[in-house]
């Protein structure tokens, strides 16, 4: 589980990079219009934000301080600069995910995130289908605004 884990963070985390870079215009990627509130520039520092809090401090103990806020408030924030933090992103989660074995996925996860408690293996799920999610939203958002 944990190697399948490893390979589906890294390819979707690959993929947010190259939806990144895809933008034709680097302006594009900060556009919102009437529809569209959030950003494919804030909605890349969300995704940063959550798997370096969830991942990297909760269960690889990294040190990450999450300030939620500035990822959808910051704003113009280079390419370059958001292609480095889902880097470190990628390399926090493949480190965290190295550390771990079966039996720590059974394990509860150390936070109650939603009304109850559920397994380390199920967050990890989760998390990975959240940004899933927001991937198909900033690949939607490209191709609507990236003129």
């Amino acid at each position: 589980m944990i190697e399948s884990l490893k390979s589906l963070y890294t390819r979707d985390l690959n993929k947010l990079s190259t939806e990144i870079l895809s933008y034709n215009n680097e302006k594009a990627i900060w556009s919102v219009d009437e529809n569209i509130s959030n950003s494919a520039g804030n909605l890349c520092l969300h995704l940063v934000g959550n798997l370096n809090h969830f991942i990297g401090a909760i269960l690889g103990n990294s040190g990450y301080v999450r300030n939620r806020d500035f990822e959808f408030s910051l704003k113009n924030i280079p390419r370059p600069e958001l292609i480095e933090k889902i880097d470190r992103t990628l390399d926090i989660v493949t480190k965290t995910l190295d550390k771990l074995d079966e039996d720590d996925l059974k394990k509860e996860y150390p936070l109650v995130v939603f009304e109850s408690k559920m397994s380390t293996e199920y967050f990890l799920i989760h998390l990975l289908s959240h940004l899933d999610y927001h991937l198909g939203q900033i690949n939607y958002h490209r191709r609507l605004l990236d003129n």
